[in-house]
C-alpha cells in the first residue's frame, strides 16, 4: 500500500494567501492519494475562498474566528480518517518523497509517536531551519541546526519533540496522551505534546529524507515580535508546570532561574523586556492543576530519561 493512501495531511491557514498555491501544489504532487484537510482560522485575505476554488481536492474546515494553531490542528486531526496525520505549515513546500519518508519512519518504529521532516530555509536552501526540537533544564526550547549548513544534518535521530510545522503523528495515540493543548494558541505546543508523549514512553524522530522548504514566520511576520514573545514566554511557564512533577520542578529550579534570567536580559536588549516579563506573569496565571500531567510511578523511568536529557541538552544547545 502506497504511503499517501494511509495519510491525512492537515494544513492550518490564517491569511496565508502568499503561500497557499505553492504549498498545496507541492503536496498534491508528492501525495496525490492523501486525504487533504485545510483548517482555516477565519482568514480575511481571500485565502479561504482561493483554496476552495482552486483546490477542490481539499476538505476545508472554516473556523468562525482565529482560534490559533493548536485548536486548528486539533480540528484537523479529529476530522482525519487515516491512521497517520501529517501537520504542515502553509508556508512550506514539500520535496518529492516527503510523505513516504515520514510514514516509513513510523512504520519502522512501533514506539514512535511522531517524526519530523528536515526543514530547510526557503530563502537560502543551503541553510537549515530545523532538524529537531529540543528542550533543556534552563527552560529553553531550540531548533537543532538552525542557520547551519543543511548538509550537516543527514542522519536520522531521536529528538525531544517534533516540529509540528512538518511532522507526521500516529493518530490513535492522541486518544492516549491527549491532543495539542489549545490554551497555547500558538508556540511551544509541539514541545508540549512531544514531552507528553515521552512521559508515556513513546519516541519522537527526525527524518532527514523527508525534506521541506520553509519560509518561516509566515503568520507572525518575524522571529521576534510582541505577539510571539508574549505567547512563547507564557507557554514556556505552562509546559514546565504541566509536565514536571513537583520534585522534578524543585530539582530544576536553579537552572530555570538562570535560564529565564538570561532570556530577560536578552529581550531587554531587543527592547522587548517588558513584553517577556508580562508573558511570564501570564504563564503563572495560566497554570491549572487540573490540566497537569498526572504523575504515575510506571512512568518513572521515562521521567528519569527525560531529566538526563534536560541536563544534556544544555550542552547540546552550545553545539547545535
Amino acid at each position: 500500500m502506497k504511503a499517501d493512501s494511509q495519510v491525512s495531511i492537515v494544513i492550518p491557514n490564517y491569511n496565508g494567501m502568499a503561500f497557499m498555491e505553492a504549498c498545496m501544489q507541492a503536496v498534491l504532487r508528492d501525495a496525490p492519494k492523501a486525504e487533504l484537510i485545510v483548517v482555516d482560522n477565519a482568514s480575511k485575505d481571500g485565502s479561504l475562498e482561493y483554496t476552495r476554488e482552486h483546490f477542490p481536492e481539499a476538505r476545508v474546515l472554516a473556523m468562525d474566528q482565529n482560534y490559533g494553531f493548536a485548536r486548528a490542528v486539533n480540528e484537523g486531526i479529529r476530522a482525519a480518517t487515516r491512521p497517520y496525520v501529517i501537520l504542515l505549515n502553509n508556508d512550506t513546500e514539500v520535496e518529492p518523497g516527503f510523505t513516504d519518508a515520514l510514514v516509513g519512519a513510523l512504520e519502522a518504529d512501533v514506539r514512535a509517536f511522531s517524526a519530523q521532516a528536515k526543514l530547510i530555509q526557503l530563502q537560502d536552501p543551503l541553510k537549515l531551519d530545523d532538524a529537531g526540537n529540543f528542550y533543556c533544564a534552563l527552560g529553553w526550547a531550540f531548533a537543532r541546526g538552525k542557520d547551519r549548513p543543511s548538509a550537516d544534518y543527514e542522519e536520522q535521530d531521536e529528538v525531544f519533540a517534533a516540529c509540528a510545522g512538518a511532522a507526521v503523528y500516529r493518530k490513535a495515540l492522541f486518544e492516549e496522551i491527549g491532543y495539542f493543548d489549545e490554551a497555547h494558541f500558538a508556540y511551544l505546543e509541539d514541545i508540549d505534546i512531544g514531552w507528553r508523549a515521552r512521559i508515556f514512553g513513546y519516541r519522537n524522530l527526525y527524518v532527514p529524507k523527508a525534506r521541506v522548504l520553509h519560509a518561516g514566520s509566515g503568520t507572525s511576520g518575524s522571529r521576534y515580535n510582541e505577539f510571539k514573545v508574549t505567547l512563547s514566554s507564557r507557554n514556556n511557564i505552562w509546559i514546565i508546570y504541566k509536565n514536571m512533577p513537583l520534585l522534578q520542578l524543585v530539582l530544576n529550579l536553579p537552572f530555570l532561574l538562570v535560564g529565564f534570567g538570561a532570556k530577560q536580559l536578552f529581550f531587554c536588549k531587543k527592547k522587548l523586556g517588558g513584553t517577556y516579563a508580562r508573558g511570564i506573569l501570564k504563564g503563572i496565571c495560566t497554570c491549572d492543576r487540573e490540566k497537569k500531567v498526572r504523575f504515575m510511578w510506571k512512568h518513572f523511568p521515562a521521567y528519569a530519561r527525560l531529566q538526563w536529557e534536560l541536563w544534556r541538552n544544555i550542552a547540546r544547545k552550545v553545539i547545535v
